[in-house]
């Protein structure tokens, strides 16, 4: 199962980063980060596969694929900035944190227009066929 194969790699890159703290911190810094992205790339090659999923349910609910693709950037924008606020975090960034947190925030609200424009349009069409 892949969750061992990724819990594996963080206990590995969180001894190596404890060995190193005292020897070379620099290091010690690197093995994390590398470890970081290794964790990020296995998860996105994870989901990269699932992905035909999301195609099929917005042709079966005749959903527009825009707004799908939308959703998955949004959910994949805040999956980005939580990880990389968590690492900064660990290096005792938090106020960096704290605002890439607050800028991931605000792209999410942006791209959240278009679904607003389209739940709204839903409405107004509702409202027409009642009226």
């Amino acid at each position: 199962m892949e969750i061992f194969q990724l819990v594996g790699i963080a206990f590995i890159t969180a001894v190596a980063a404890l060995i190193l703290k005292n020897t070379k911190p620099e290091l010690a810094f690197a093995v994390t980060v590398t470890g970081s992205i290794i964790l990020l790339l296995f998860a996105f090659e994870m989901l990269k596969s699932s992905l035909t999923i999301f195609q099929t349910i917005a042709d079966t609910t005749g959903i527009d694929s825009s707004l799908i693709k939308i959703l998955l950037k949004m959910v994949g924008i805040g999956y980005l900035v939580e990880f990389s606020a968590g690492v900064l975090n660990d290096f005792g960034q938090n106020s960096v944190a704290d605002k890439l947190i607050f800028c991931g925030k605000v792209i999410v609200l942006i791209l959240a227009i278009p679904i607003l424009e389209s739940v709204l349009s839903l409405i107004s069409r509702l409202l027409g066929l009642i009226s």
